[in-house]
């Protein structure tokens, strides 16, 4: 303990000795040879000396006692796709700790309208991405003062985050006025290419309504309803890079002898169900390996207008979700055995859960092979959620989505006919 007071007390002559180590060792031979005690320019007798010199050869260096940075970003996080994603890793960037408030319906319903998903099938979706380190239910959709010093002061949140798009009040003032004011606001890209109204409008001139058909296996299918067609709603302005995907990724492959779990789908409209039969299946080994299914191959078992979200937006939500080690962009329908050897896999599951489900069907089996080796697992769906099921929500009330969605559809074509090249991640 004393070593430790006395350390701090002469810190500048140790930050010295750290980053001259040689000058300040040639100081102490020479007078050690000259017979002086070494506390005469340090302050430390001569037996502290083996205990300065174990860590780095000579000192260590004081360690750094920095803060660290909580960051707070709040949003509906409705319809869960990896625009929402990539802010939630922007924001993360901005600190050490990320903090994400999940507005409440009622908020929601009063400021934007009705919401697609619950509060419960939301908070699996934000608590289950990688970046997130707490979640904060039922937040306030603006950023009132009582509740920023209950940020700053119960939290310890140091900045509040939100992207460069406007987000505004019904009487039209900034939803952030107030942390702006207080110098603890920080601000994000956009990311471009999708939204939450660009994905309902997809499935609203995509499906028949008000009659809306479902096959057997509970898909979504007929054809486009004239009034609920939006021009351009349903095209994905989506153009995926590289570099994107090395951000998504974890960037590790498995250990030589690591259990190898390998599960596929479409995950289409990535939920909740999605999340948790990912979790269960992360549990069964060490590594998971996600296979996406192209659009050809959902299209071809699910029909139209399946997939909603293309392969890259799929994949890059599966990438987010923090119990996906690796992806598979583009994954063929039937587990191989070169597959298997391939990636070294010693486990491949199936949920329960699922739009088309060969399991029940007998045909085109396509885990034959893992069932002939003895690697195959039927895997309990801990959530009984569709694709299908989400969507028949916006259908069941697309008169409301409709409303919500044409002003903000408005609001979208004149951003992409203002915008201007920006750099950001």
């Amino acid at each position: 303990m004393w070593v430790a007071m006395h350390y701090e007390s002469n810190s500048w002559i140790w930050e010295g000795v750290y980053y001259n180590p040689h000058l300040f060792g040639g100081l102490m031979l020479t007078a050690a040879l000259l017979g002086l005690s070494t506390s005469y320019f340090t302050g430390l007798g001569v037996p502290h000396l083996p205990f300065l010199w174990s860590d780095l050869g000579i000192f260590p260096k004081k360690k750094n006692g920095k803060k660290r940075i909580r960051v707070y970003m709040d949003g509906c996080f409705d319809l869960m796709h990896y625009g929402h994603a990539n802010a939630l890793r922007q924001a993360k960037a901005l600190g050490d700790e990320l903090v994400v408030g999940l507005v409440s319906d009622e908020e929601i319903i009063a400021n934007k309208g009705p919401p697609v998903l619950s509060m419960e099938e939301r908070l699996a979706l934000v608590s289950g991405l990688k970046w997130v380190d707490e979640v904060i239910a039922n937040a306030p959709y603006e950023i009132t003062e009582k509740f920023m010093d209950t940020l700053f002061n119960e939290h310890k949140i140091d900045y509040i985050i939100h992207g460069d798009d406007p987000c505004l009040l019904p009487d039209g003032t900034d939803a952030y006025a107030l942390a702006k004011k207080a110098g603890r606001y920080k601000q994000i890209k956009r990311t471009e290419g999708v939204s939450s109204t660009d994905i309902v409008g997809r499935i609203l001139s995509l499906v028949r309504v008000p009659e809306v058909s479902q096959d057997h296996n509970g898909s979504l299918g007929g054809e486009p309803h004239k009034e609920s067609q939006s021009k351009g709603a349903h095209v994905s302005h989506f153009l995926p890079t590289s570099r994107r995907i090395v951000q998504f990724s974890n960037g590790k492959g498995p250990a030589p002898n690591a259990c190898v779990v390998y599960i596929d789908g479409a995950f289409d409209l990535f939920h909740a169900g999605h999340v948790e039969i990912l979790k269960s299946a992360r549990q069964l080994g060490d590594f998971l390996l996600v296979g996406i299914h192209t659009d050809q191959i959902v299209s071809e078992h699910r029909g139209n207008p399946h997939p909603i979200m293309h392969l890259h937006e799929r994949s890059l939500s599966v990438l987010a979700c923090r119990y996906v080690d690796e992806v598979i962009i583009g994954a063929p329908w039937e587990v191989t055995t070169d597959m298997i050897t391939t990636f070294n896999i010693s486990l491949v599951v199936h949920g329960t859960v699922a739009e088309s489900n060969p399991l029940l069907t007998g045909e085109n089996d396509p885990y034959k092979v893992p069932k002939s080796m003895g690697i195959f697992r039927l895997l309990e769906s801990p959530k009984n959620i569709t694709t299908s099921s989400v969507a028949q929500r916006i259908m069941t009330n697309h008169e409301a989505f409709l409303k919500r969605n044409a002003k903000k559809a408005e609001s979208e074509k004149k951003y992409y006919a203002q915008k201007k090249y920006v750099s950001g991640d």
